[in-house]
């Protein structure tokens, strides 16, 4: 999924010229801590702690030929030519064998004595081999120990043939805005490289999962820093370095690392388990507007408002309600709506947790003992229009019988339940009928429509719309733009009569 952001948030894994108008001498204040002189011996230290990831994947013949089958386009359109081209074009240049699939990244040792390696998982996922390339150019097969799609975040174990060398962890809490930090990976293939620059922001969200709470650096990263440390000045790893912002596919200054407070939980959890162990409310939140804090007579907005509360969950025996507004949680204050899904998911479960809620006026305060996220989802919990307390309630969807499928608008919520990338716009298609026009052509859940007969839509109406026009001109079928992940394609889907 992180891997399809490099049109716009790209997966690390145009130099902008600036323009002077005046110069103007500004005092620093003496508080101001001084820039460092140098990061030569900061560097020479924590080189030998990061390394390279090389993995390859196996493609099977007979998967790298599949393609979707010629669209049934209206007689004399003018992609009727075009794509009888490129299908003819395409059956003379299937490949016969199997075929691999290079990649690399970046990680970092955490535990020099057995040997663990963290990384990102769009860095190994399905990787049918991983190695790792040691500072001193030693390659070493690694084993994949766990993995968390949630928060991008894998550990791979080695056995070495000579002593390690682990990173420390640092306190990400304590990584202010301006704070000077050190990103060390495998740009491009090219190993060991060392960028520095300072933290540009702080809680980023990039609807990228329920858990975003990015740091945003300017430090360099590019295409190959995925899964490598980010370092502040005492060469503590206070983030992982993840994705970045580029239209053009290269490094313009704005990258984002995953805070190391929460990638230490969850390497502990794979580390222990195999896999995490978040966590679970058992509700369903939105964001406390201010209107809405105005009429509940809480003054400045804050919190999490609940909308829902599933059945038999941990909310519910707890004795909270749809309508209280969730103001701090085991003591930490929530002042917005998505930091409660992080908190929550980083408390133990089965203990008791504390909340204090906004109800009828009134602060008042629970305990809740928290089930878990997995099981939870394992029993079905969060599916469909089921309660959760990963977003906000998901949006009525419009059923178009014409095309045999039901809509929705692409929203936040969506946009997470369905993994689509924040540069594609569009209407998601939420249910297909099995004997419907859209399923013949093997339209499928989670796809995002993002034109009909070469025009965007925004809206199920639109679709509607343009579906009942078609059919007034007396149109036997319609054309759609579809996008499912980094795929797209057109589908030519015949109207119901």
């Amino acid at each position: 999924m992180f891997e399809s952001l490099s049109r716009a948030i790209g997966l690390t894994g145009g130099i902008a010229g600036a323009v002077c108008a005046g110069f103007m001498m500004i005092a620093t204040p003496a508080s101001a801590a001084p820039p460092p002189a140098g990061f030569e011996d900061l560097a020479s230290r924590l080189l030998p702690t990061v390394v390279n990831i090389s993995t390859t994947t196996k493609i099977a013949a007979a998967d790298a030929q599949q393609m979707p089958e010629m669209p049934e386009l209206p007689p004399g359109s003018p992609f009727e030519q075009f794509f009888k081209d490129f299908y003819d074009q395409y059956k003379n240049h299937k490949p016969q064998h199997d075929e691999k699939v290079s990649a690399l990244g970046s990680g970092f040792v955490i535990d020099a004595k057995n040997g663990y390696i963290v990384t990102n998982n769009h860095v190994i996922k399905d990787a049918d081999e991983i190695k790792v390339i040691l500072h001193d150019n030693t390659t070493l097969e690694a084993k994949l120990v766990g993995t968390d799609e949630k928060t991008d975040v894998a550990v791979l174990k080695v056995k070495p043939s000579s002593e390690l060398v682990a990173a420390k962890w640092g306190d990400s809490d304590n990584a202010r805005v301006g704070s000077w930090v050190i990103a060390i990976g495998n740009p491009f293939g090219l190993g060991g490289t060392v960028t520095a620059g300072i933290v540009s922001a702080r809680q980023r969200d990039i609807n990228e999962g329920p858990y975003d709470d990015f740091i945003q650096t300017d430090a360099s990263i590019n295409r190959g820093n995925s899964g490598g440390p980010m370092f502040n000045t005492q060469g503590e790893v206070v983030g992982v370095n993840t994705a970045i912002f580029s239209p053009s596919g290269g490094s313009v200054g704005i990258g984002f690392a995953i805070p190391s407070n929460i990638v230490k939980n969850v390497v502990g959890q794979l580390i222990k388990y195999g896999k995490t162990k978040r966590g679970w409310l058992g509700v369903r939140i939105q964001q406390v507007t201010p209107e809405i804090a105005d009429s509940l007579g809480l003054g400045k907005a804050r919190g999490a408002m609940i909308s829902s509360v599933t059945p038999k969950g941990p909310a519910e025996a707890a004795g909270l309600k749809s309508g209280d507004v969730i103001l701090t949680f085991n003591g930490r204050d929530i002042e917005e709506m998505h930091q409660l899904p992080r908190i929550v998911a980083g408390a133990e479960v089965g203990k008791p947790s504390t909340l204090t809620v906004w109800r009828d006026g009134a602060k008042k305060d629970f305990t809740v003992t928290l089930g878990q996220l997995e099981t939870a989802e394992a029993k079905g919990l969060l599916k469909d229009n089921a309660p959760t307390d990963e977003g906000a309630p998901a949006q009525d969807a419009t059923k178009v019988d014409d095309l045999g499928l039901s809509l929705s608008v692409l929203d936040g919520a969506a946009r997470k339940a369905y993994d689509v990338p924040a540069s594609v716009k569009g209407v998601v298609v939420t249910d297909v009928t099995d004997d419907g026009p859209a399923a013949e052509k093997g339209v499928r859940e989670g796809d995002v429509i993002v034109e009909v007969d070469q025009k965007e839509v925004a809206t199920p109406k639109d679709v509607q719309d343009k579906v009942d026009a078609a059919k007034k001109a007396g149109r036997s079928s319609i054309l759609l733009f579809l996008a499912h992940k980094d795929d797209t394609r057109f589908v030519a889907l015949k109207l119901k009569k």
